[in-house]
């Protein structure tokens, strides 16, 4: 099959059959002369990048670069000086699997291990730049690499703990950015205890700016900065984004407003909840935009670390917005 559609399948295709099983291993328990010795005698073929440590089953425990082998005294042991950290493919994985890691990693090979991490393998970078080559003939790049984007961030090798250990951080934005919601709430205790009112719609407002928020930020997950970074576009986006969130603040606060002062016939606050909700649902569109983008520009996922941020960030905007709107509306 040829065309478009067989270039698509091949990306389904498992990594295993593009594997290089000569590549160039040391044992844990070497010395660095050891390992240099070890690796002379090796019948290697084709450039060598990194050295890749592992145990008497085959296990890998670690990967040495390659300078730093060769510049380390001979007496030194291997597991001193190896990376224990090591980016790995699993033998499940497709050649789509490894195009992603070496779009996101940046690393010129890749291991390739099984269940227990025992070595099967190595994929070259050299790899990747065919099938970017091949893509730029088919005119296909643009599709798959916002494919390549939308999946980096997905975790199927980590461990229970390491996810944990990953996501966790993260949420502590949303318990900084709930404190300080706190915080800035008594700030205003004075206007909130004499309009019970505002207290009563802060559940919707919030809702609402951060539905949006998380809205925006999904789209920019699946959308134009997974595709390059260029501060031209990111201006255009911004600038969209705002003019769209705008108006659908603009209708919800109205509606929102509209119900609060007829409601509790109090139309001055049902002025400040459509001002607020108008204001944060705006800045909240913005920040779902520009958090992900800032972070894909300082070379970050900003899968796990986007959503959070927003959100925090969202949350004390809108309080800011809509209890400071208040205050001064209502004196």
């Amino acid at each position: 099959m040829t065309g478009e559609l067989s270039h698509g399948d091949r990306f389904n295709e498992p990594v295993l059959h593009y594997l290089r099983t000569n590549f160039v291993w040391v044992m844990a328990t070497d010395t660095v002369g050891q390992a240099l010795a070890r690796v002379q005698g090796s019948p290697v073929e084709g450039r060598i990048v990194y050295f890749y440590v592992v145990d008497e089953d085959r296990r890998l425990r670690g990967v040495v670069p390659t300078r730093r082998l060769l510049l380390s005294p001979p007496e030194t042991p291997v597991a001193e000086i190896m990376e224990k950290k090591v980016v790995t493919l699993s033998a499940a994985a497709t050649l789509l699997d490894a195009c992603e890691f070496f779009t996101m990693h940046r690393l010129m090979a890749l291991p390739v291990v099984d269940r227990e991490r025992r070595m099967l393998g190595v994929i070259d970078v050299e790899l990747y730049a065919d099938e970017v080559s091949d893509l730029a003939d088919r005119r296909l790049s643009d599709d798959i690499f916002q494919l390549i984007g939308v999946r980096l961030a997905k975790i199927r090798q980590a461990s229970i703990p390491t996810a944990v250990r990953r996501r966790f951080p993260w949420l502590l934005c949303n318990v900084g950015g709930g404190l300080a919601c706190a915080l800035l709430a008594s700030f205003y205790e004075r206007v909130l205890t004499e309009v019970v009112i505002l207290a009563m719609f802060i559940p919707v407002v919030l809702a609402l700016a951060e539905s949006v928020s998380i809205q925006s930020l999904t789209l920019t997950l699946q959308g134009h900065e997974l595709r390059g970074f260029r501060w031209r576009k990111v201006l255009r986006a911004v600038w969209r984004e705002a003019a769209v969130s705008m108006l659908l603040g603009l209708g919800c606060g109205a509606v929102v407003g509209l119900t609060a002062g007829v409601w509790q016939g109090a139309s001055l606050v049902g002025l400040c909840i459509a001002l607020g909700i108008t204001l944060s649902v705006t800045t909240g569109a913005v920040l779902g935009l520009v958090v992900p983008t800032t972070l894909r520009a300082l070379q970050r996922d900003p899968k796990p670390a986007a959503g959070p941020i927003v959100l925090a960030m969202t949350d004390v905007a809108t309080l800011f917005y809509y209890l400071g709107v208040a205050t001064l509306v209502l004196g």
